[in-house]
């Protein structure tokens, strides 16, 4: 059995279970994100680890943090293999936009542990390792878990998410132009706001005035300008309607591990306009338009550019782009290989 452990539940983690799921038996232990919580739930998950550990063959975490301290601890004990698998935050240190591990002393703590003593760390993008950072000068440019972890000698195997290119499909519907929608969770949070790059969002929004923009994921974020509208979370089937009724997608975050509404808008047609942080750059390739620095200007004359682009080529190229890359059996038969 595998003991697969989380902060909280995600669409990218509920993906990693049906791929194990057929021919491994998993067991989800959510932990938390609340700290107020943690004492609870560090002697929640100290005896459920227990309890499952006679039946347990591996364990594997999404992110290193506190909820990856005693898997590690029970691994090492036990002889048993432990996989995390990093995914953004657990590689950043960015206390300048409060994000990252590393900025709070018992977490990065946490974190450093669980990499430092873990069989093997599985980065869902090669910038997680080791990156350079430039697109904002506040931010300090060593990025990447080999920056942050000092003495890291830990096996590292990159494996990319991957997607369902029968499911998230481009329907050729009609899109309007100057369309423009991006997905991002807990915006209505100054900081997490920020980070998802909403400030340079709403400055477009004012900027062009006949353009359209859609924020999805937080209900409770507020715009000023009647041009944006901000939608809540939404299930998978309506997602996938709303990819396919817009033309752009935004990725305009000052830090990304792997984006995967990015991906996916892009296997529905969208085309990208992301900036060159994470994985970013990597995805969109050739297929749509890069920010390479955090700056408003630049990004309106990118939305310029893009004007004058075969906008319907790179309709076809996005989409084409992912399938090759990001294919969803590669990540999973890369996962199932861990455990046999």
């Amino acid at each position: 059995m595998i003991i697969y452990t989380y902060p909280i539940e995600t669409a990218f983690i509920k993906r990693d279970v049906e791929m194990l799921s057929p021919q491994f038996k998993i067991k989800t232990l959510e932990f938390t994100d609340d700290p107020l919580r943690l004492p609870f739930y560090f002697i929640l998950q100290f005896f459920q680890l227990l309890f499952y550990l006679p039946r347990t063959s591996h364990y594997l975490c999404f992110f290193g943090g506190y909820h990856s301290v005693l898997p590690v601890m029970f691994g090492k004990i036990s002889r048993k293999k432990v996989y995390i698998q990093c995914g953004g935050t657990d590689a950043m240190h960015m206390p300048e936009i409060n994000y990252g591990n590393y900025r709070k002393k018992w977490l990065r703590e946490s974190t450093i542990f669980s990499f430092r003593n873990c069989t093997k760390i599985l980065p869902v993008a090669k910038a997680l390792i080791d990156q350079e950072y430039k697109y904002s000068s506040i931010i300090a440019p060593d990025q990447g878990i080999k920056n942050l972890v000092p003495y890291l000698t830990t096996p590292i195997e990159v494996i990319h998410n991957g997607f369902d290119s029968q499911y998230w499909v481009d329907k050729g519907a009609f899109r309007a132009e100057n369309s423009f929608i991006t997905v991002a969770t807990g915006t209505s949070k100054l900081n997490r706001a920020i980070i998802k790059g909403m400030d340079l969002l709403e400055q477009m929004a004012e900027a062009i005035p006949d353009a359209s923009f859609t924020i999805i994921g937080d209900s409770d974020y507020s715009s000023t300008h009647s041009n944006v509208k901000v939608i809540g979370k939404l299930s998978q089937e309506e997602l996938l309607d709303m990819y396919n009724s817009h033309q752009f997608y935004l990725q305009l975050s000052m830090s990304e591990g792997f984006p995967n509404s990015l991906a996916e808008a892009m296997l529905c047609g969208c085309i990208p306009i992301g900036t060159a942080v994470g994985a970013i750059p990597e995805i969109i390739g050739d297929a749509g338009f890069l920010l390479e620095k955090k700056d408003t200007a630049l990004l309106l004359r990118l939305v310029e550019t893009s004007k004058k682009a075969n906008l319907q080529a790179l309709r076809i190229l996005a989409p084409f782009r992912i399938k090759s890359l990001y294919n969803y059996e590669d990540r999973k038969n890369a996962l199932l290989s861990l455990f046999k």
